[in-house]
């Protein structure tokens, strides 16, 4: 016993929440008793390191490199993508590829390098491998990206997983970017981040680590190039970055370091070489193509833990629609169940949820559940009955159904990573769809056990399917939040095949984008929490998830009108645009912060309700492409230092430079401009870059900038599509890409392309298709001409 989990205990017990609180302190105490049963014992170790090489046996797209007391595959793919397993292993199973492994490059050759080492070949990369086990990634002209160093294994004597160690070396001047969601970032200094979903229990800040959603992937960016490198294990584990030094000692650089750390797991890695686009396109090519959401998931978002009742939507809906507001979905929290019970509806308070669904989807709103794992552990509920008839639940090592403490009390969880479970789960969506929800979102899913003490999750030991392989929580952890996205992703394809669905989760791992987005979760209100907003989108879609946005105002608190509004101005331009709070925080609806603010929060309402046809346009290039629709400033000049280190700005595509306030009382602000010619949207007037220009930014707008020759598809002043088209400078063209989308549905129309060119004081703007050029099909508007 832990003299320290006692004193929690009695702390708990004596709060104010006692009956709750003791079943948490029960709940930690049965989950301590599992692990200590089901865990196997780490008794004494023996470390492991490759050894000499031996031999090298060539195979398609590289081959296979054997060392005294390992072995190294390599296989470059035909997208450029380079994989290496250690031990020999392959790059399946995976729960982040999608559609199986890659094809070879049958170009990529494996041939003998100095010094007894190997090298793999290939177009866009070459991959070297000392006698001893380091790994090297070169450039086609041989400038040095990454350095592993050779491995480490430390191996229980007994048998078991193995714990592993691998440390990397960048150049001086990388920086890093990436590991999922990080409130600290996008850039990720020196320090620890583990790599383990976790709630941390209340709304966090810029410092804390982990959070909901982490994943084994890193972006860096350097002079030489940029590059993206993916541990592929799904096991506790942490990453220590060092960022490097140039000129540092002597007259040398100090090169920037990473180690990685894993609990067990394949050592297996795939790294992507090349710009930041074509890293992204390869990424998706790989783990798979973003989830295109409906066109009303690009609105704005209205939730709350705490509605309350049918009454209380219906007054929030009509203060929207008698204060001018566009409002596209309601989201119900967890007080509309019954009891809290997943699949439920208060029938006292929500009677008649499908004709207020029905009402409010005849203006436009559509209503969006929230959806947990935890089913109440209850004979007499439905899904736990139903669950329980084809032995959904999680078992301990004895086969025991693991039990947990979530809002429901008592509660058991499904196991996502069979697929009998998936399916069954999938199907419980009906019920939702019968009470007129359009969309959905995971929570809880990391997945939270509420505890005392200790970790607020699953026993470690904890059984799962892993497809059939078996394994436990400790292997399962990451991917339970992946596992039932794609549960009610299927499902939802199945109950209605003719609609996209609308999918977001707070928890997820590698390759979320196949079946949706994520949130920031429990952000703290405080000027802190909005950067953090903006750190976790950037970070996100670094990693490959387009599709996110925080909770405007933060999930706690009281925020300051001026607090709120600029929030509430950065979310307008964000993906997912969605004010939400907790039960004990303040109001959020735009009219509760005064008239002024309720004036500039129409006009950004407005703004994003105009430039819905271009978030349309950026949802199907991330699908086609893997790009975000929110960009770090470097996106396009990534050998650009001082846009590297700048966090505080933003591209929202090609187009548009977004330049949010995030600090109190500023009614001027700082901002860095990449190279090119930049037209301020407000007042029209051009900036040159590269530049860092000073600029206003009164409490009514936020900064935002056109690039020169931009073509943007907007809502015209009928409802109908137009181009806005920013004047090139002269001598030179622009252009933009329009994606004309039906709202919801299969159908990917293919993108239209057009030119924009400057002619003396007029400006041209042309079709471009394969039989030649044409007039666009929509009126255009030409802005910043002198």
């Amino acid at each position: 016993m832990d003299g320290r989990d006692l004193v929690r205990s009695v702390s708990v017990v004596g709060s104010g929440r006692a009956a709750r609180g003791l079943r948490t302190v029960r709940a930690a105490w049965r989950r301590r008793r599992i692990d200590a049963a089901g865990l196997p014992r780490r008794g004494p170790e023996r470390a492991r390191v490759p050894g000499q090489v031996q031999s090298a046996e060539p195979g398609p797209g590289g081959g296979l490199i054997r060392f005294a007391r390992s072995e190294l595959r390599i296989t470059v793919a035909v997208n450029g993508a380079v994989f290496w397993g250690w031990d020999g292993t392959g790059p399946q199973p995976s729960y982040a590829l999608a559609g199986g492994s890659p094809e070879p490059d049958p170009r990529a050759v494996l041939e003998p390098d100095k010094d007894g080492g190997w090298r793999v070949v290939a177009e866009r990369v070459t991959v070297t491998v000392s006698r001893h086990g380091a790994v090297e990634v070169c450039t086609p002209g041989g400038v040095t990206l990454r350095r592993d160093l050779p491995p480490r294994w430390w191996e229980p004597v007994g048998g078991g997983a193995a714990r592993w160690m691998q440390r990397s070396e960048v150049a001086a001047d990388a920086r890093f970017f990436g590991l999922g969601g990080r409130a600290a970032g996008p850039r990720l200094r020196d320090g620890s981040y583990r790599l383990w979903n976790t709630d941390p229990g209340r709304p966090f800040r810029p410092g804390d680590d982990p959070l909901y959603l982490t994943m084994p992937i890193q972006l860096v960016v350097a002079d030489a190039g940029t590059h993206l490198v993916f541990h592929d294990t799904t096991w506790d584990g942490t990453v220590v970055l060092r960022e490097g030094e140039e000129g540092a000692g002597s007259g040398h650089d100090r090169t920037g370091r990473c180690e990685v750390r894993m609990d067990g797991g394949p050592l297996r890695c795939w790294v992507v070489v090349g710009t930041p686009a074509r890293v992204l396109h390869t990424w998706a090519s790989l783990t798979g193509a973003p989830a295109l959401p409906p066109a009303w998931a690009l609105g704005h978002h209205h939730a709350r833990w705490g509605f309350g009742s049918e009454q209380e939507v219906r007054r929030i809906v009509a203060g929207y629609r008698r204060h001018g507001l566009p409002l596209d979905a309601v989201h119900l929290d967890i007080d509309h169940y019954d009891g809290h019970q997943v699949f439920t509806v208060d029938q006292e308070r929500f009677a008649k949820l499908p004709r207020l669904a029905e009402e409010l989807r005849r203006d436009g709103i559509r209503l969006v559940s929230i959806v947990d794992p935890a089913v109440k552990a209850a004979p007499g509920n439905s899904v736990y009955d139903s669950g329980t008839a084809v032995d959904a639940f999680v078992r301990d090592a004895s086969g025991r159904t693991v039990r947990g403490v979530v809002w429901a009390g008592e509660s058991v969880f499904p196991d996502f990573t069979r697929a009998g479970v998936r399916k069954w789960w999938g199907g419980l969506y009906e019920e939702r769809l019968a009470q007129g929800f359009a969309g959905f979102w995971h929570d809880m899913n990391e997945p939270t056990s509420f505890n005392a003490f200790g970790e607020p999750t699953l026993p470690r030991s904890a059984r799962h399917a892993l497809e059939g392989r078996g394994g436990d929580h400790r292997e399962a952890h990451n991917v339970y939040a992946l596992c039932m996205a794609r549960a009610g992703y299927e499902g939802l394809r199945e109950l209605a095949p003719g609609q996209r669905p609308f999918l977001f989760s707070r928890s997820g791992w590698a390759g979320l984008q196949r079946y949706g987005g994520t949130w920031s979760g429990d952000v703290a209100t405080g000027w802190p929490g909005l950067r953090a907003s903006l750190s976790l989108v950037l970070g996100l879609g670094l990693c490959g998830v387009p599709y996110s946005g925080p909770d405007v105002g933060g999930f706690d608190g009281s925020p300051s009108p001026e607090l709120y509004l600029r929030w509430f101005q950065l979310g307008a331009y964000l993906p997912l645009f969605r004010t939400h709070a907790s039960l004990r925080a303040g109001r959020r609806e735009p009219w509760e912060f005064g008239p002024e603010v309720l004036e500039h929060a129409r006009v950004a309402l407005l703004e994003r309700r105009r430039l819905l046809p271009y978030f349309m346009t950026l949802a199907h290039l991330a699908r086609r492409t893997g790009a975000p629709y929110v960009r770090p400033l470097w996106w396009g000049s990534p050998e650009e230092r001082a846009l590297r280190d700048c966090e505080d700005t933003f591209l929202l595509g090609d187009a548009l430079l977004v330049a949010p306030v995030m600090d109190p009382g500023a009614d001027r602000r700082a901002v860095q401009l990449p190279r090119g010619r930049w037209y301020d949207t407000v007042t029209g007037k051009a900036y040159e870059g590269p530049a860092q220009v000073l600029v206003d930014a009164p409490l009514s707008r936020i900064p935002v900038f056109a690039r020169a020759g931009a073509v943007v598809p907007v809502r015209g002043a009928d409802g109908g599509p137009e181009l806005e088209v920013w004047a090139p400078a002269p001598g030179r063209t622009g252009g933009g890409l329009v994606v004309a989308d039906a709202g919801d549905g299969w159908d990917e129309p293919e993108p239209e392309r057009y030119v924009a060119r400057r002619q003396g004081r007029e400006v041209v703007v042309s079709r471009e298709r394969e039989d030649g050029s044409g007039e666009p099909p929509y009126p255009v508007r030409v802005r910043g001409l002198e």
